[in-house]
């Protein structure tokens, strides 16, 4: 028999030895021979057919377990499912599109002088799960004060609890003069001690925080950690914000996809939290009939995007759509407490 070593094997197939190590390891594609004094792999030319199909999938992005799914198949069935992934990469690209159109518009548009008169329309709902014994989370929505925060830890609760109470008196009374943001982000700065006080010390103790303060016309969001705030905007659903865990910065690396991120052992954890990083500030421009969601990562850990969308969309109050949402995430097994807030921006007469 020609054994082929795998340095040999890696340029006729065009795959690194690296590669060809590591599908070793997840029994992707396994060496003919290892020699059991040196370890050295070999290879014969009859593999060299599967890994050339390897590396051609790993060039479309496809996931290594997926891939370990299609090398399993018989030609025709592994064509309809290489097809299959296809069209839902062409999906999800699509969203991104849209997501990127979205954000060059709010970048480059000028500055509007409406006339019209905008207010929210709002509703919040927290649920502790079917699993959780206790409600970690922390949900408010009011005339001008939207947030979640989900806290970990002994003292989750009450970590969510007084990030979200130190900033209520946002909702209250005139805001004060100056920059929305130089407003916020002071408001956040006493959230921030607020929970040091509740964790007294112990860095188990935590929570994350996504919130909407609302001006009349706009918007200032605050964000940190993996809770997300979403734009549900003529049908399309955008995310506004990014999560800031370990997962999320390998998908950034380009050293996990998305669909691998769902099932990573480390997917719920964080980078960033209140007090142990910067939180992210920005504005955003509302237009009538912008639908805003809120929520923990109880729900859309559990709840794809297109599904979050189809629930925001058949629902036609926020509360409804909370309770919609929350119940969908306990209908998808409801592994964590979930939270939501959903607001409408509706005009009304000047």
């Amino acid at each position: 028999m020609e054994w082929l070593t795998i340095g040999v094997f890696a340029r006729a197939c065009r795959l690194s030895p690296k590669a060809l190590r590591l599908y070793d390891e997840l029994e992707l594609l396994r060496p003919a021979r290892v020699d059991p004094e040196t370890g050295y792999r070999y290879y014969t030319p009859a593999q060299l057919e599967q890994a050339r199909l390897v590396a051609w999938l790993r060039r479309l992005g496809m996931p290594l377990a997926r891939i370990r799914t299609v090398c399993a198949l018989p030609p025709a069935a592994a064509a309809v499912e290489i097809r299959a992934y296809w069209a839902q990469v062409e999906t999800d690209t699509a969203v991104r599109r849209d997501l990127a159109a979205f954000l060059v518009e709010e970048l480059t548009a000028a500055p509007r002088k409406d006339t019209t008169v905008l207010e929210l329309r709002y509703s919040a709902h927290s649920d502790p799960g079917l699993v959780r014994p206790a409600n970690q989370d922390t949900a408010y929505a009011g005339a001008r004060l939207l947030a979640v925060a989900d806290g970990y830890g002994p003292a989750g609760a009450p970590a969510s609890s007084a990030a979200v109470a130190a900033l209520r008196f946002l909702d209250t009374g005139e805001l004060p003069g100056g920059n929305v943001l130089n407003l916020l982000a002071d408001a956040v700065h006493g959230a921030t001690e607020a929970v040091r006080d509740v964790a007294a010390g112990n860095d188990e103790n935590g929570t994350t925080l996504t919130a909407l303060l609302w001006t009349g016309s706009r918007l200032a969001l605050v964000h940190i950690g993996d809770s997300r705030a979403y734009l549900l905007r003529g049908g399309a659903l955008f995310r506004i914000t990014h999560d800031h865990t370990v997962v999320q910065s390998l998908i950034d690396e380009g050293r996990l996809t998305a669909e691998e991120a769902v099932t990573h052992p480390r997917r719920a954890l964080l980078l960033k939290a209140l007090t142990t990083g910067t939180p992210d500030l920005r504005l955003h421009d509302a237009e009538p009939g912008d639908r805003y969601l809120l929520c923990s990562d109880g729900l859309c850990a559990v709840v794809p995007d297109a599904t979050i969308r189809d629930l925001l969309t058949a629902s036609p109050a926020p509360e409804a759509a909370v309770h919609s949402l929350v119940a969908g995430a306990n209908a998808a097994g409801g592994p964590d407490n979930v939270s939501c807030v959903v607001a409408d921006v509706v005009e009304t007469a000047p």
